[in-house]
């Protein structure tokens, strides 16, 4: 078996940095779901805006992105500005918008012009969206920052980047078409400290075709030698409607054995906890002897099943139960602002809202409370004590956890709660 790949989200895309795992849908859950487009007022913990430009489509991603043609960029990115300051005033008034964490994902965030960042961000003031906000997270692309940029983001209350590097190797990078210059991503992170941020995460990518556990080994020292407060590492996923599927499907690529990936996955957690890093879950470490705590708070709020409310196209929501999205489509948004169309309107049964909740909190190095175990159900039950006759699981002070064997296998164990 594998080990854990990139977490989705219910929809098949990209809530935040690290989103959700896919989710069952059921008839009864489908049938109980709210009038699409109807959603009740809420007071969300968490803000997602999705920024959907790219300047180019990697071939290992299946987000929603947008590549404008040649000469239509700035007319692209001003009618996208205008809709989303749109959306984020009407949600402030309807949602009681005061969240304490943002994350702004994409796409490539970092390819917004800094004029309409500067836009973007007061609106979010001017709209008192960010009174109560403790962390605020871009996503960043080393190919596309600049100290003009980070200024900007950071006098706007931006506090916290996630930069793109996914691997330091240029063939890595040439495999998954990602185009950055590697030697960027070093720049991008003392342009950020000189900028006045003092929390940085890197992304990286393991299981990439042709690699190896010295290129896994390289990568990790190079992001270690960087000093991230944050890293988060991720197993390759092939997502069915992507490029590097077709090119694996035809022969052109080929895929990193099982029993090598799982090494690989087990060179991160060891280099990185050596390193003083803490796997707080599966494919994320935070820095310790910080003096402060480095999780990322916007992905804790997902992992404890919170509420959150994303907005921009394809931006997924889940409040009280209640999951949807914007329609993944641009003209679609833009024609509909400010109340852009939604879809996958679904509100799951108490007892499946138990199974989700399960499975979050077996991501994580906390696992499942005793409160939380008290009300699996039977079925659940047994295969949570299959797993822990299997070693896959333990009990530590009332807590259920994965084991390090577990970790290895993660997917297969979590998805036995669904």
């Amino acid at each position: 078996m594998q080990p854990p790949g990139r977490p989705r989200d219910a929809y098949g895309g990209r809530v935040l940095d690290q989103p959700l795992p896919q989710l069952p849908m059921s008839g009864d859950s489908a049938s109980a779901a709210p009038e699409a487009g109807h959603v009740e007022p809420s007071a969300p913990a968490g803000l997602y805006l999705h920024l959907p430009f790219c300047f180019h489509l990697c071939h290992y991603c299946d987000f929603f992105s947008v590549v404008a043609p040649a000469g239509k960029e700035a007319a692209h990115q001003e009618a996208f500005t205008d809709a989303l300051l749109q959306e984020i005033a009407e949600a402030a008034v309807v949602h009681r918008l005061r969240p304490s964490t943002v994350f702004v994902g994409g796409g490539t965030p970092t390819l917004l012009r800094v004029d309409l960042w500067s836009r973007l961000l007061d609106g979010l003031d001017a709209a008192g969206v960010l009174d109560d906000v403790s962390e605020f997270t871009v996503e960043a692309n080393p190919e596309t920052v600049t100290a003009d940029l980070l200024a900007t983001l950071r006098a706007g209350g931006v506090n916290r980047l996630s930069v793109g590097a996914q691997t330091f190797d240029a063939g890595g990078l040439a495999t998954l078409e990602r185009h950055h210059d590697p030697r960027n991503v070093a720049r991008t992170m003392k342009l950020a400290r000189d900028a006045g941020f003092d929390n940085l995460s890197l992304d990286l990518i393991f299981g990439i075709p042709g690699q190896t556990l010295a290129g896994v080994d390289a990568d990790l020292a190079a992001a270690l030698s960087l000093e991230p407060e944050h890293l988060s590492v991720y197993g390759l996923t092939y997502e069915p409607n992507t490029q590097l599927t077709a090119r694996l499907r035809s022969g052109r690529v080929r895929r990193v054995d099982e029993d090598t990936e799982a090494a690989m996955y087990g060179l991160v957690m060891d280099r990185l906890t050596d390193a003083g890093f803490r796997q707080y879950e599966l494919s994320n470490f935070a820095r310790l002897g910080a003096g402060r705590d480095l999780r990322c708070r916007h992905n804790l709020l997902y992992w404890a099943n919170g509420d959150w409310l994303g907005l921009g196209p394809a931006a997924a929501s889940h409040l009280d139960g209640h999951r949807f999205r914007n329609v993944p489509n641009l003209k679609r948004y833009l024609a509909g602002a400010p109340r852009p169309p939604t879809e996958g309107h679904e509100r799951l049964e108490p007892a499946e809202r138990v199974g989700e909740r399960l499975m979050l909190a077996l991501r994580t190095d906390t696992g499942a409370p005793p409160g939380l175990l008290a009300e699996v159900s039977l079925q659940q039950r047994e295969h949570l004590d299959q797993m822990t006759d299997l070693g896959f699981l333990k009990e530590t002070a009332g807590h259920l956890c994965l084991t390090r064997r577990g970790k290895l296998v993660a997917d297969s164990v979590v998805a036995g709660v669904l």
